[in-house]
């Protein structure tokens, strides 16, 4: 089943068209800036400057929601389509911002820049033309689940520019596939280095309820293998969901393989704790782990004042790449994300832990579970907020990860099945204007 099931996602992800170029290609000296995009992106949902502690009323926007998807116009892909720069050549100040220890970009300051940006070009899909020229967007956009992010070989350059580009693939009722592109422009050249799909979800102006959005009715042929690839992602985040660990057991095969792992890794004494047999192949999982909370500022807040999902994601990529390097002696490489759940929004007063554990190795292969858990001040409770999913790579063969709990066991069949779909050679082959 589990085989299947990767075989799906290979299918979906391999529906863009090898030709990159299927409508228009854009002039990079055309392009706005992130920093001026969000700034339009402000401005046309009505959000007023500077943080105030209760949220700006939205609820009079109702008056403006279409009530049924009929409604609204269909759209193709071309017109969702957006394309921005992040201006690296010419701004030092942004070079700092972006650089990491290793010579690179960071990573986590582009999974943020691709949050957002999604959030734009589902802005730009969803089009009402009753909706007055004056009158704020009344749509809230959140982000559900980032479905994967893939990492080319490609090393960027902190000191050229980055375009960033995308366009929604596949819509439901409320709710849209979009894709993300980052490329590197390099002696004119555009390197690819991400491939993000997102999935953004419309609600109503109080983020109580969902709001319909325009159809997508596919402009020609390669719009619509892009569409159908959308079809298979959704119904395989929904089989995917169907074998959760928490909901089913694990299959035959992966219950042995958890048996093996304590008839052969460990020495087990009745009445003494459990050892492991070789310390320099193997490591406890319980040993593997990075714990660590951070202020939410609010700067930090999205345009509805709670925490913004981009910045979340930079500090969940963060603390893996800290627990990668902790774990295996070096930087290591990011190859995907997958499976990035925002399950519930978190207040900016809130103060969230990050919980990483790597999980499951195999050969140069690292893959890390992350958690976040919100705690509120007021009420004193908590609650898990997000789940992420990393798989990093390094140059040497790493130690093997063993579970002790069943918990860990659990976590470590989750791991498994993640790094097994992560790191089959998926294509990048897509769709670009």
């Amino acid at each position: 089943m589990i085989k299947n099931l990767q075989t799906l996602l290979t299918k979906s992800l391999n529906h863009y068209p090898k030709n990159r170029t299927y409508t228009r290609q854009v002039k990079l000296d055309n392009l706005d800036t992130m920093d001026k995009l969000k700034e339009n992106l402000k401005k046309s949902m009505g959000i007023e400057s500077g943080f105030k502690a209760i949220k700006q009323d939205r609820k009079h926007l109702e008056q403006y929601l279409p009530k049924k998807q009929e409604d609204l116009p269909p759209r193709s892909m071309e017109d969702s389509f957006i394309a921005g720069i992040i201006p690296l050549s010419t701004d030092k100040d942004l070079q700092d911002k972006y650089s990491s220890l290793d010579g690179s970009v960071r990573k986590g300051r582009l999974m943020e820049d691709m949050d957002i940006f999604a959030v734009m070009v589902a802005q730009k899909h969803i089009c009402d033309p009753n909706l007055p020229e004056d009158a704020p967007f009344p749509q809230v956009l959140v982000t559900v689940v980032v479905d994967k992010i893939e990492i080319t070989e490609y090393k960027m350059s902190v000191e050229q520019d980055i375009r960033i580009s995308g366009h929604v693939c596949w819509s439901g009722k409320s709710s849209m596939e979009i894709v993300v592109w980052l490329e590197q422009i390099d002696n004119k050249e555009l390197k690819r280095v991400t491939r993000a799909l997102f999935v953004i979800a419309a609600r109503d102006p109080t983020n109580t309820k969902a709001a319909v959005i325009n159809p997508i009715k596919p402009a020609n042929e390669n719009e619509k293998m892009i569409f159908a690839g959308g079809l298979d992602r959704k119904k395989f985040r929904q089989e995917i969901e169907a074998l959760n660990l928490y909901k089913t057991i694990p299959t035959v095969e992966e219950q042995h393989m958890i048996h093996n792992i304590f008839t052969q890794k460990l020495i087990f004494i009745p009445g003494s704790p459990m050892k492991l047999k070789d310390r320099n192949q193997t490591v406890w999982m319980g040993d593997s782990t990075i714990s660590t909370n951070f202020y939410s500022h609010p700067e930090n807040r999205n345009l509805h004042n709670t925490v913004f999902g981009g910045f979340i994601m930079r500090q969940a990529c963060e603390a893996t790449s800290v627990l990668g390097y902790r774990f295996s002696g070096e930087f290591p490489r990011l190859k995907t994300i997958s499976d990035i759940r925002f399950l519930s929004a978190v207040p900016v007063f809130s103060f969230p832990a990050i919980h990483a554990f790597v999980v499951y190795t195999e050969g140069t292969y690292i893959h890390m579970m992350v958690y976040i858990d919100a705690f509120d001040p007021i009420t004193k409770g908590s609650q898990i907020t997000n789940r992420f999913n990393f798989t990093y790579s390094v140059s040497k063969p790493v130690r093997e990860v063993i579970p002790l709990t069943y918990n860990e066991a659990m976590m470590y069949i989750d791991g498994r099945r993640h790094l097994k779909t992560d790191s089959q050679k998926l294509s990048f082959k897509g769709t670009k204007k």
